[in-house]
């Protein structure tokens, strides 16, 4: 009898999805995570432009979960911080700007972060690629905070091929080998630089050792230093030659260097027999930045606004989600998401519901993924985009409405902007889809839907702006001007200010805001610290905090008084 009562328990926790005990960490999910840099929503093939060739990422778009209202923050660094902490950047700190390479600080030390999570319940961790969470003392770096590995640079960007950065007149070289400087990898692009690190965590990995978490923070297509803003082989240039503008020929190449790094990791997945056991994420950080921004080209057609912005161009980013496991592929999801999500939903999908009872309850995350398998409504109503009361912006979503105070660049950046790309659906060459690495990989899975179905996918996550509407004005927003509010759902666009029509809707999402700016974290953004000066550390950025006691205050003044001691 009680034999029959435990069988009976173990079958009850099975079907709840619990982990159980006996369960070998090799069946617990690969985790593979590929962030973008700066993608615009319109730089995917999956959101309705042929202009740019993504079949790999396409590949994984169609035979997935596309995440149509996905929302990250509008720059990198918060994104960032959200991502590793399930947190809004307003509750650590991260909310203003980014994090410059001379400042002395980094993600707080007593946050818990993804990787530390995932190590709890078996599983390796490393990164390949960009950090930009901190850097000033080694402790703030990967290897101290949840990695194995870590082959990449610490700060916001660097050139391609140099691996130098360029920032507020400092300039020295940023690309790490774990803590040592990587001269040996000096010429070597970048994207391939990181592709190679990865498909080599990939294939080194023992799967009988328990699973892996690997994080892929691609630097494509962040811009690089002014003397070179968009580097990228001129063989790839010359594939693009069907763009009129060379500029965004330029940006698409490193587009399509991208894709082509997301196809060889999933193929190496294939050759190391773990991709059937596998999710695979892919994510861009933020909205991407139009043509002049950051001496960049992306295109975030036909939403408004650009990076680090509050507008949806901002703030919606091109996501993905594909794996076996979940049980409701193929599909264009509406469920409402938010990068700090990941933390909880991925922490649900490696160890089950009982990986969730020890999170803190002060996490914004929340698990997505029986919403997400089961394609059921999510649990998130409310997305904060953000609060910086140093810039006096601030926006939030609840439910279809969406209010946007303030703005930034004194709304310099408040327009919508291309380019549209080839929109015909005709001109979209769906051949290449099956050809490419991944989608040769899902073949053999048997998991690409035929081509009709892409074609009904592609077109379901398209987005279309209203030509006109019946109500609602133009939104001119300022420091000081009303706040405005959209329906968000049936004007992506953000066209209709219906501001004066729902003064009650209105009055409630400003009282929402007002309650998240009762919790606001003061932002942790410091001056640069002289000390962090490259010329000081043979032309590199290092962890210069750890070379001096060191008092939390920057220093000013000459500073070989100081280097003498």
């Amino acid at each position: 009898m009680q034999l029959w009562g435990l069988l009976f328990l173990v079958l009850t926790n099975i079907v709840n999805g619990e982990e159980v005990a006996g369960t070998t960490a090799a069946t617990k999910p690969n985790i593979i995570f590929i962030l973008a840099d700066d993608l615009g929503f319109n730089d995917v093939g999956f959101h309705g432009s042929a202009q740019i060739p993504t079949p790999n990422i396409d590949a994984l778009a169609y035979s997935g979960i596309i995440l149509n209202r996905y929302y990250v923050n509008p720059i990198c660094t918060p994104s960032r911080s959200a991502l590793m902490t399930g947190k809004y950047p307003i509750h650590t700190g991260m909310q203003h700007t980014v994090l410059y390479a001379a400042e002395p600080r980094g993600l707080p030390l007593k946050e818990k972060i993804l990787p530390q999570y995932l190590n709890d319940l078996g599983y390796a961790s490393h990164i390949a690629g960009k950090w930009h969470l901190g850097h000033w003392k080694l402790e703030y770096t990967p290897l101290y905070r949840g990695f194995r590995s870590h082959v990449g640079f610490w700060s916001g960007h660097h050139d391609y091929n140099d691996h130098t950065a360029y920032e507020h007149n400092l300039w020295g070289l940023d690309m790490r080998n774990g803590a040592d400087v990587a001269y040996d990898l000096h010429g070597k692009y970048t994207t391939d630089v990181i592709t190679e690190h990865s498909v080599k965590v990939i294939a080194s990995h023992n799967a009988t050792e328990g699973p892996l978490f690997l994080y892929v923070a691609h630097a494509a297509c962040h811009s690089s230093n002014p003397y070179n803003p968009l580097p990228v082989p001129d063989d790839d240039v010359m594939k693009m030659g069907h763009i009129p503008h060379y500029k965004r020929r330029k940006y698409a190449a490193m587009v399509s260097k991208m894709d082509e790094s997301v196809g060889l990791i999933v193929d190496q997945l294939r050759k190391s027999n773990l991709l059937e056991n596998s999710i695979i994420i892919f994510s861009s950080d933020n909205g991407g930045p139009a043509q002049g921004f950051n001496l960049n080209f992306a295109s975030n057609y036909p939403l408004k606004g650009v990076k680090n912005t509050l507008w949806e161009g901002g703030v919606r980013a091109a996501g993905l989600i594909w794996s076996p496991l979940l049980k409701k592929r193929e599909r264009v999801a509406d469920q409402t998401m938010h990068i700090a999500d990941w933390l909880p939903t991925l922490l649900e999908a490696a160890g089950g519901p009982s990986a969730l009872t020890n999170l803190s309850q002060e996490l914004d995350g929340q698990s997505i993924w029986q919403a997400l398998t089961h394609d059921e409504a999510s649990p998130r109503r409310t997305v904060l985009h953000n609060i910086d009361d140093i810039w006096g912006s601030a926006a939030v979503t609840v439910g279809d409405w969406k209010v946007v105070k303030g703005t930034n660049y004194k709304g310099g950046w408040d327009g919508w902007y291309g380019p549209a790309g080839e929109r015909n659906p005709h001109a979209y060459d769906w051949h290449l889809v099956p050809k490419s690495p991944a989608g040769k990989a899902l073949v053999a899975l048997k998991m690409l839907p035929s081509q009709a179905d892409q074609q009904r996918l592609r077109e379901a996550a398209t987005v279309t702006c209203q030509g006109q509407s019946s109500q609602g004005s133009s939104c001119k927003a300022t420091a000081f001007s009303a706040p405005c509010l959209f329906h968000i759902r049936d004007d992506p666009c953000e066209q209709f200010n219906l501001a004066e029509q729902y003064p009650k809707v209105l009055s409630d999402l400003m009282a929402e805001l007002a309650r998240f700016n009762s919790t606001v974290v003061p932002p942790s953004n410091k001056p640069g610290d002289p000390r962090a000066d490259p010329r000081f550390w043979n032309f590199t950025w290092t962890n210069f905090g750890d070379y001096f006691h060191y008092d939390e205050e920057p220093i000013s003044g000459d500073l070989s008084l100081v280097l003498k001691n």
